[in-house]
């Protein structure tokens, strides 16, 4: 890495091997290893996180993901032999990378195949209900009793019942994810709800699907003497307070994907019957959901959200540096609704708490230039009063500026 210069001034140089870049620019489905256990939103490339984390680490180095949403990252990350620590806010998101991570035996997969075949047969008139807690009257089963739903609602508590014959907390949690999955394929944003035929057969497709995507997990990753990817409830901000990170190594690498400014995404809810949502995916997932939109998304939807969002961005990029030292390579994944203005303004964030972009130089271009990926399929939308489609990413590359120390060692005597 050398510095050039511009005409908006210093740039420091970051050169990528082609084969990165191409990687980066990929737009392949996401699927492979356990990253089709459910559609989670801002899941980024497999391909562009698997790249990354061998042109900026080795076998053994600590890949973290403050961020970590659907666990892309520490999928990747446990494949190529590195240890893997992931936050998120989300308790779906928490749960999901438990289900991605946590190895199961071909003798548990064989348990979940036979689990499954018996409660796929289920029949709409058995007796068996869900017993954890009363999710009805909580909210969580909200727009899924009309006519058009209720047989797919009856269906997965027919399916939910019956996870308590699965002896191990990693074969319950997978049953559920694959009840989970199915939900999602049933009712999420679909414009006509599937016969309850429909239903048992895709159940039994995903699951096969997923225990094939688990033995390719175990191939990849069983064997080695690292530790199992850890995945934190913890707020980004809150980071450097973590004894999980305190007791490790600094990263050699953050991979994540921030919530992107002005960009309308539903991490924690469905759209059932056009826009009406449900939480179903937490009574799903067997855990609470206690907050809003905003909660998820750094701001609200309302005019005053940049100043929320950057407020929160700035202390969450602080306390990363606090765990990260001058090798730390910090790559992130982003779309704007107006990146022409909110693009200036994040890398302003970034640069108030102590940390320097790297702009990589492309194959055919002599200058440096950031890279912008298409997103195929995309259903977000930037800036909800305009509907503008939201599917250019920019990945951006940062590390410790050179008059900025990480505050391990101080972080450490102040605890």
């Amino acid at each position: 890495m050398v510095t050039r210069h511009r005409g908006d001034g210093p740039v420091r140089r970051l050169d990528l091997d082609p084969g990165h870049v191409q990687a980066i620019k990929c737009q392949e489905p996401v699927g492979g290893l356990t990253h089709s256990f459910y559609k989670y939103p801002a899941r980024f490339s497999p391909q562009l996180a698997r790249a990354m984390i061998r042109a900026f680490t080795k076998p053994g180095d600590l890949v973290l993901d403050p961020f970590c949403g659907g666990a892309t990252t520490l999928v990747e990350a446990a494949a190529a032999k590195r240890e893997a620590v992931g936050a998120d806010i989300s308790r779906l998101a928490v749960f999901l990378a438990k289900c991605k991570t946590s190895p199961l035996s071909l003798e548990n997969r064989r348990q979940i195949r036979v689990w499954a075949d018996d409660a796929a047969g289920l029949t709409l008139h058995s007796d068996v209900v869900h017993p954890l807690g009363d999710w009805q009257e909580l909210g969580y089963k909200r727009h899924l009793n009309c006519r058009r739903t209720w047989r797919i609602r009856k269906s997965l508590e027919l399916l939910l019942g019956q996870i308590s014959e699965l002896r191990g907390c990693c074969l319950r949690d997978f049953a559920r994810c694959a009840v989970l999955r199915t939900g999602q394929w049933a009712l999420d944003g679909r414009r006509s709800v599937p016969s309850v035929r429909q239903f048992r057969q895709k159940f039994q497709q995903f699951v096969g699907e997923m225990l094939d995507g688990m033995a390719d997990y175990m191939a990849e990753t069983v064997g080695e003497r690292l530790a199992k990817p850890v995945c934190m409830l913890r707020s980004a901000e809150e980071l450097h307070l973590e004894e999980e990170l305190r007791e490790r190594r600094p990263p050699r690498l953050v991979l994540t994907s921030p919530p992107y400014p002005g960009v309308h995404v539903l991490y924690h809810r469905w759209q059932i019957d056009g826009r009406r949502e449900t939480a179903a995916p937490f009574w799903l997932a067997g855990t609470v959901d206690g907050h809003g939109g905003a909660h998820y998304t750094m701001g609200g939807r309302n005019r005053g959200y940049e100043a929320s969002y950057f407020d929160s961005l700035r202390s969450s990029f602080e306390s990363i540096r606090r765990v990260s030292d001058e090798g730390t390579m910090i790559v992130q994944v982003v779309g704007f609704a107006n990146a022409r203005r909110q693009l200036p303004k994040y890398l302003e964030a970034l640069e108030s708490v102590g940390l320097e972009e790297l702009v990589p130089i492309q194959s055919g271009h002599r200058q440096p230039r950031r890279i912008w990926r298409q997103v195929p399929s995309r259903r977000w939308y930037a800036d909800h009063k305009v509907g503008l489609c939201s599917a250019r990413e920019v990945v951006l590359f940062h590390r410790l500026a050179a008059s900025a120390s990480p505050r391990r060692s101080e972080d450490r005597q102040a605890t």
